[in-house]
């Protein structure tokens, strides 16, 4: 659904404004518009050290434009009639989902914790979640960059990267986007999706009679939060060399890789209702039961998390379970299908029954759990 704080999806507004920064104007673009070559730059945005106000933005945006076009995998499909480069992107894919997710500097993401490539790519996943939840493939996602003069011109490039490395390996392209002056870093990801014949899956279709199930592992993030949380990011790299359950779900934390594949395979399979766990199982089932009007029952032993989720939790002294039901940004797929209709390689969790809309977990009420809610403080 959302973006979580570092993990979670608070509704900042991004000022499209005009803003002077030292000799250039960083001004408002429209979608897909690159105007290159009507300012002179003070150096090339090829120099990664130096900054977005020295530069000018017009270099930038001519960056971030190459970097689509020379990508051999970027080249036009049947569905984009124009990409980037142009007022605004034009494709032609019948009914379409489009959801935006927005992630603001030391809100949803650190920069000592996440490297440029690593949030760009974190905000793809989590607008493209949304398409997969819907039972849509994603097509092309936009972006909104708003940043401080100071930003390097490599720190933009890795960012860029990260964005378009991760819509490619969703076959999906960039179309475009707006750069913007601001005192913090926001990144906010459009993702554009298509249905391709199918119904939508919404979360209002659960049926009395449903089996519940999760397309992977829940919890990792969670326990890859808990790890930075108190050791930071500096010591990846023994862990990684000693096999460490702590590499895995700090990787999993800083870049999840849900396989968004599995809402089109749900679809087909007949899913009746659907959504993307972002704020926590626990949240996503009260929507879904509010939603569809019926009690959702869970079986908490059920809900699948990995190895190394019960290998952290025991070294911290933390309870894997509880991170599996409440904890966010896995982006895993929660869903609702006829008895016998689950796809392979999804794990059932509980069954549909009639309202009113209620939650359950082995039978007792969920209302002292939460997952992440974008206002609470």
């Amino acid at each position: 659904m959302g973006t979580e704080p570092l993990g979670g999806r608070p509704d900042h507004g991004v000022d499209h404004g005009r803003h002077d920064v030292g000799r250039h104007e960083v001004g408002r673009h429209e979608v897909g518009r690159h105007d290159v070559g009507r300012h002179e730059v003070d150096r090339s945005a090829a120099d990664r050290s130096g900054t977005l106000g020295e530069v000018g933005e017009r270099a930038i945006i001519a960056m971030f434009t190459s970097a689509v076009g020379h990508r051999p995998e970027s080249s036009s499909g049947s569905d984009i009639v124009i990409g980037s480069g142009d007022d605004a992107a034009v494709f032609d894919v019948g009914p379409t989902v489009i959801s935006t997710d927005t992630a603001v500097q030391d809100r949803h993401f650190r920069l000592e914790w996440s490297g440029a490539a690593q949030i760009g790519a974190r905000t793809v996943v989590q607008s493209a979640a949304d398409i997969a939840a819907m039972g849509g493939r994603t097509t092309g996602v936009v972006v909104a960059l708003a940043c401080p003069p100071q930003t390097t011109v490599g720190w933009l490039a890795d960012l860029n990267t990260g964005i378009v490395d991760a819509a490619h390996r969703l076959g999906a392209r960039v179309l475009g986007g707006d750069l913007v002056a601001a005192d913090e870093i926001v990144v906010s990801i459009t993702s554009v999706g298509a249905l391709d014949g199918l119904a939508p899956v919404t979360l209002s279709g659960a049926r009395a009679g449903d089996v519940l199930a999760v397309s992977g592992p829940l919890g990792t993030a969670a326990a890859g939060f808990a790890v930075v949380s108190r050791s930071g990011v500096a010591p990846m790299a023994r862990w990684q060399r000693d096999a460490d359950p702590r590499a895995t779900v700090v990787s999993a934390f800083l870049l999840p890789a849900p396989d968004l594949s599995q809402g089109v395979l749900a679809a087909r399979a007949g899913a009746h209702a659907m959504t993307d766990i972002s704020d926590g199982l626990v949240e996503e089932l009260r929507t879904m039961a509010s939603s569809s009007g019926v009690s959702l029952a869970v079986t908490g032993d059920a809900v699948p998390r990995c190895a190394e989720v019960d290998h952290v939790a025991a070294l911290l002294g933390a309870d894997a379970r509880t991170w599996a039901l409440t904890g966010g940004e896995d982006h895993e797929l929660l869903a609702s299908f006829a008895p016998g209709a689950v796809p392979p390689g999804w794990t059932e969790i509980g069954e549909v029954r009639p309202g009113p809309a209620r939650v359950t977990i082995d039978g007792a009420d969920i209302a002292g759990l939460s997952g992440w809610r974008a206002f609470d403080r």
